[in-house]
């Protein structure tokens, strides 16, 4: 019989993948073999805290040249414990044509607001480029396993300074094939978790910026998308 240790993180693997399709490798089963960066926003229970029914809410702000100032909100709607203390969690996600829709999960440990946050980035990607979800789905994968910088960092949340870690990805920047999507190439990624704040989740955050001027001296905004912890209620 496997060790409880062992039966939560395989049940946190296969919620990443059947609920977000991110293309592990064959041994990601195996939890040892994922980088910091993948437990630290995949594997970790960030539920661990909550007790009882409770709400999470985000503000989702988008802002940039490229098009409109967008205000939202997304709300991660956590059950009480099942067996092995994870958790149902059903979340929404926006609003109006922005909504996110994917599957309730019935016993979640990680807070699925980061999969719902890639999920709808990797449709906005497609959008914009028309290139494949399922591409850049790999892509963020492969950063996360190989590139990600994990850094200690401070942040303010209302009256209080907290510690947190903050996750960087850039997973187009070495593409060999970024010239199929060049003006998207430089989107960089910021995950913000902390162990002071219900659900982790303190930020989540990508980001493209462009040279504001013909000589690229200056730099721009073009788009940034930001979900922020807001209150649990």
């Amino acid at each position: 019989m496997k060790p409880a240790r062992s039966i939560v993180r395989s049940v946190a693997v296969a919620f990443v993948v059947a609920i977000a399709g991110m293309a592990w490798p064959a041994h990601a089963a195996d939890s040892d073999q994922f980088s910091v960066a993948e437990n630290r926003l995949f594997i970790d229970d960030h539920l661990r805290s909550l007790v009882g029914p409770t709400t999470l809410e985000y503000t989702y702000e988008k802002r940039g040249t490229l098009e409109d100032p967008v205000d939202d909100a997304a709300r991660v709607i956590v059950g009480s414990a099942a067996a092995r203390g994870a958790k149902p969690v059903r979340v929404e996600y926006l609003t109006s044509t922005r909504k996110l829709e994917l599957a309730d999960i019935d016993g979640a440990n990680a807070n699925p607001v980061i999969l719902f946050f890639l999920e709808r980035d990797l449709r906005e990607m497609h959008r914009l480029t028309g290139g494949s979800i399922n591409y850049y789905r790999k892509r963020i994968r492969m950063a996360l396993a190989e590139g990600a910088q994990v850094e200690a960092v401070t942040r303010d949340l209302g009256p209080r300074r907290i510690a947190a870690t903050t996750i960087h990805i850039a997973p187009y920047r070495n593409d060999p094939a970024r010239s199929r999507y060049e003006k998207f190439a430089e989107k960089t990624y910021a995950f913000t978790l902390s162990d002071d704040v219900p659900g982790k989740v303190v930020e989540l955050r990508s980001e493209l910026s462009t040279a504001s001027d013909a000589a690229g001296k200056g730099r721009e905004t073009a788009i940034s998308e930001t979900l922020r912890f807001a209150r649990q209620r």
